[in-house]
């Protein structure tokens, strides 16, 4: 196992030191696994929670700040936080408008988002949840009941916070991010396994000269496995996959996602053909965003989100956002 840590047992509190240290605009509780941004809570904003597993960054802690969360719980990697750090972030944030909970469709965060909502609302914070579910490649999986969380998880944080940064009440929030999950669509291909620190290898296997369509962030199988295809090969399963779920009517909200270990050099290449692809099939691309965003360690591959977008949703993708992870218009 080569990789730049300490021991595994350490991996996310280290992660966590470097985090604070690197952005003093926020607030990092390296023991109690919270991220907060240093002016919460904000008068008069309903605040937006979400957190995960680690190992998927700039995913959640990334995207604290203004314009998207505004605080995140990390778990351990590749494993749900706990209810106390929930409650911990929902009351640091809480302004009296109440708290949105973005939760990823895995059993683990589904359970204990679930088990934090009573908690805070027990404690006085009123509590509203969203479930991302916009994977298209399989129903169940290894990690979940139903479609996974995967890309659209980026769009509802983005547009959800803009909707809570100009003051919309929580349930007018809370709504914006339903509509935006029920506006996504996503599908991601491995070309390679991650591998956890814990474990110090990969967490399936996947011969040379074949790649997996459809996984999930953790690894999870997808739909099928191929031997190697080119990237206009990808790209045509990918999006087809896509807009034979989404069918979108009008212009779309592009996302061409890393996996962690994917260079820009291939995924901008991906990027070529996936709008290629966009413009065969006729749909018109309101915006596009390239890079890592919704990783898994170490994995090379990429996934491909795609939201329709209406006034309303471009508007609040355009608004202003500082975080980590994401940032312009400020």
């Amino acid at each position: 196992m080569r990789m730049l840590i300490n021991v595994p047992e350490t991996v996310v509190a280290d992660a966590l030191r470097g985090m604070a240290a690197a952005h003093p605009e926020l607030i990092v509780d390296v023991d109690r696994r919270v991220i907060v941004r240093r002016d919460a809570p904000v008068a008069g904003k309903v605040a937006l929670v979400s957190g995960g597993g680690s190992g998927h960054e700039p995913l959640h802690g990334g995207y604290v700040g203004p314009g998207m969360l505004d605080a995140a719980c990390p778990g351990e990697v590749f494993t749900s936080p706990v209810p106390d750090q929930m409650v911990r972030a929902a009351a640091a944030v809480d302004s009296g408008r109440g708290v949105l909970f973005v939760v990823k469709n895995y059993t683990g965060d589904v359970m204990n988002f679930t088990m934090a909502a009573e908690l805070a609302e027990d404690e006085g914070v009123q509590v509203a949840s969203v479930l991302v579910n916009d994977d298209v490649a399989v129903t169940d999986s290894l990690y979940t009941a139903g479609r996974r969380g995967t890309g659209a998880t980026l769009f509802v944080e983005k547009m959800a916070g803009a909707a809570a940064e100009e003051g919309a009440p929580l349930d007018r929030v809370a709504a914006i991010a339903r509509r935006v999950n029920e506006s996504c669509r996503s599908l991601g291909v491995a070309l390679s396994a991650c591998t956890t620190p814990a474990k110090g290898s990969p967490t399936f296997d996947l011969p040379p000269g074949e790649l997996e369509l459809g996984i999930g962030i953790h690894g999870e199988p997808g739909r099928e496995r191929r031997a190697m295809m080119t990237a206009r090969e990808i790209a045509d399963f990918a999006v087809d996959a896509v807009l034979e779920d989404l069918r979108p009517d009008g212009p779309v909200l592009v996302l061409v996602n890393g996996m962690g270990a994917t260079p820009l050099l291939e995924l901008y290449g991906f990027n070529a053909e996936v709008q290629r692809v966009l413009t065969e099939r006729g749909v018109p691309v309101a915006r596009t965003l390239v890079g890592n965003h919704v990783t898994a360690l170490d994995m090379a591959g990429c996934s491909v989100t795609l939201c329709r977008a209406d006034e309303e949703l471009l508007r609040l993708w355009d608004a202003p956002v500082a975080t980590p992870g994401l940032r312009w218009g400020r």
